[in-house]
């Protein structure tokens, strides 16, 4: 099943779950971000009267209106359905110290005759031959299950029928009912009687879905089910509205200013839905954060994004700096990113968040280059002496691979130098690549700077000294050679700017990483200024929107909210407010429902059309607002 837009977002520490605007679940992970993901399919209807099964998520006489309670992580959907008159309102939140998603439906009935309702989910739980899902019924529920894991999902009303065999063929009449109550199924039934609602009346239902590793004994799990009948629900949705709005509150890191307009309004929504998003792509177990909730587990467009790659996650630790999150991303440098470094010093280019790696497919420099990068970033934010000596061993081994690499291109031994560009699609040396290497060299020299005499806790140790100076020698040698490399070889004369490498010599917006954030050059040179022209005549498109690069056609080679806020924080750096407000406006009024950013933007319909959520996206918005107000 495709289903490639994660509308909406909400969950916990351990929970994610994802909607279509239309309030269909599509995803509920746990106990990760990442792993493991339940849903096939999860389909929800009514019956009203006589009527066969009315999808809530589908159905041609329904009615939509999705909304957050404000600064929050609780999500409402309305639905109404015109043929009938019933209105239902949908309420899913997950609580914050509860590993259950709560579902709330609200019947209210605003026709003038009475409408008798029933309440029936079909659902459909992943299953393979490794981890093949049966069914049981229980009370007021079902539990589907494998030999690992248990999703119960159950309400404390009474179950009207149930189905857990070939369900399928006759769910569409909403009348379901067997005599199995346990079976080899991975998709079942249940349904609930709502009972004769009168005019104008209101009746609630709540549904709970649990998910939890199988216990030893079926009797513990009963058991903890009955523990979720009991809890007050009213109270745990004060609760988590609560918390949410007291971690927006302390997450306030640039107190916008009150909105004046509709334009301000959508800048002010988007800023509060990163601070809200940005705890639901994060482990806060080992401190890895996944690129974005996951849109493709079958890979049919793409390699997936439920992934911790080290270059998105250290400009989301800037973001999150700016946001008084620095001990999250205190925990992803001293404890992710100890973990998963290679021994010859290196990084891969994406892990699981518990830190084991991930599919990937090949090597990529500037992953090695952005956690040395970000180590020093973060510090600049803390001002925290301690935060370095705790990594300058991880950060030291780190640059001496980065050294091998840059030495292999300067002599020419062909054994590093050809490595993935950042957008993961060209092999060889990159002025990106290079650039990211540049500025964790000029990292490290700062770290070293910072320490001085206290850099290794060796006590002024002479051969360590003497090795540490030895280093810098050889890091500000590689550094001249470096700009001069990519001043000679990835500038080209006939085109009067830099190209993204030597080989198909494109233009490419991640050209702008010269300047910001790695500041290899300026912004004033005019080489650097000839390339911005080159890269709005080649990377424009008509709407206003920037693609990655020449010849893009990844997912029809749409624009980037990233690439256009790139422009936004070059033009910033270089004084010209008017155009850089120019190229945010794009990301602004393209924003997805709820003011989620994704990573691409319809040329045709300028709606968001990949990725919604994505971490990197919604990070460089946070960078361009922090310059725009700090300058």
């Amino acid at each position: 099943m495709e289903r490639y837009l994660n509308e909406a977002i909400i969950g916990n520490k351990s929970l994610l779950a994802t909607y279509t605007i239309k309030g269909e679940l599509q995803r509920l992970y746990s106990p990760k971000r990442d792993i493991r993901q339940f849903i096939e399919f999860n389909h929800v209807g009514v019956k009203i009267n006589d009527s066969g099964i009315i999808y809530l998520h589908d159905d041609i006489n329904n009615v939509y209106k999705q909304y957050y309670d404000v600064d929050t992580n609780i999500l409402n959907t309305e639905i109404t359905n015109t043929y009938f008159n019933l209105k239902l309102l949908q309420t899913d939140f997950v609580p914050i110290k509860e590993n259950v998603l709560v579902r709330r439906y609200t019947f209210i009935n605003e026709n003038n005759i009475d409408l008798d309702v029933k309440f029936l989910i079909h659902q459909g739980i992943l299953s393979d031959k490794n981890n093949f899902v049966g069914a049981k019924i229980i009370d007021g529920g079902m539990i589907q299950y494998s030999h690992d894991f248990m999703l119960s999902t159950f309400s404390k009303q009474k179950l009207l029928k149930y189905q857990i065999h070939d369900s399928k063929e006759n769910i569409n009449t909403a009348v379901i009912g067997r005599k199995d109550y346990i079976g080899m199924s991975s998709d079942s039934s249940i349904s609930y009687d709502i009972g004769i609602i009168k005019t104008k009346e209101k009746k609630t239902i709540d549904i709970y879905m649990l998910v939890q590793n199988q216990p030893d004994k079926m009797e513990d799990l009963e058991k903890e089910i009955e523990r979720i009948k009991k809890i007050d629900l009213q109270n745990e949705y004060v609760k988590t509205k609560n918390y949410w709005r007291k971690y927006v509150k302390a997450h306030d890191g640039l107190k916008l200013a009150e909105p004046k307009n509709s334009y301000e309004e959508k800048i002010s929504e988007i800023y509060f839905r990163t601070i809200l998003l940005f705890p639901l792509l994060y482990n806060y177990e080992t401190g890895g954060i996944i690129a974005a909730p996951e849109i493709d587990e079958d890979r049919t467009k793409c390699g997936r994004y439920a992934y911790c790659w080290p270059r998105d996650a250290a400009y989301i630790t800037k973001a999150m700096d700016i946001l008084n999150m620095q001990k999250e991303s205190e925990k992803f440098y001293k404890d992710f990113c100890k973990k998963t470094q290679s021994k010859n010093g290196m990084w891969e280019q994406r892990f699981f968040t518990d830190g084991r790696l991930a599919p990937s497919w090949g090597y990529q420099i500037d992953e090695t280059a952005s956690v040395v990068y970000g180590v020093f970033a973060h510090y600049e934010i803390v001002k925290d002496e301690k935060f370095l000596k705790d990594n300058i061993q991880m950060c030291e081994k780190a640059v001496e691979f980065l050294k091998r690499y840059v030495k292999d291109i300067f002599e020419e031994t062909k054994k590093y130098e050809e490595t993935y560009d950042l957008w993961e699609m060209c092999e060889g040396i990159h002025a990106y690549s290079l650039a990211s290497v540049y500025a964790a060299f000029s990292a490290m020299l700062n770290i070293y700077k910072v320490l001085g005499k206290n850099v290794s806790n060796f006590d002024n140790n002479r051969l360590k000294d003497e090795k540490i100076q030895k280093s810098k020698l050889e890091i500000e040698e590689y550094q001249v050679k470096i700009k001069k490399y990519i001043s000679e070889n990835m500038y080209d004369e006939e085109k009067k700017s830099y190209v993204r490498n030597s080989k198909d010599k494109k233009m490419d917006i991640s050209l702008l990483g010269l300047v910001v954030p790695f500041k290899v050059f300026t912004s004033k040179e005019k080489k650097m200024q000839n390339t911005i022209e080159r890269i709005n005549l080649s990377l424009r498109t008509y709407t206003g929107g920037f693609k990655r690069f020449e010849e893009d056609n990844y997912m029809r080679g749409n624009p980037w909210p990233i690439a256009n806020m790139w422009m936004t924080l070059y033009y910033l750096e270089n004084g010209e407010k008017k155009k850089a407000k120019e190229t945010f406006d794009f990301v602004v009024k393209t924003a997805a429902a709820h003011s989620f950013l994704g990573e691409q933007v319809s040329n045709e319909n300028l709606k968001t059309n990949w990725a919604i959520g994505l971490g990197w996206s919604h990070a460089m918005f946070i960078l361009v607002l922090e310059k725009m107000l700090r300058g």
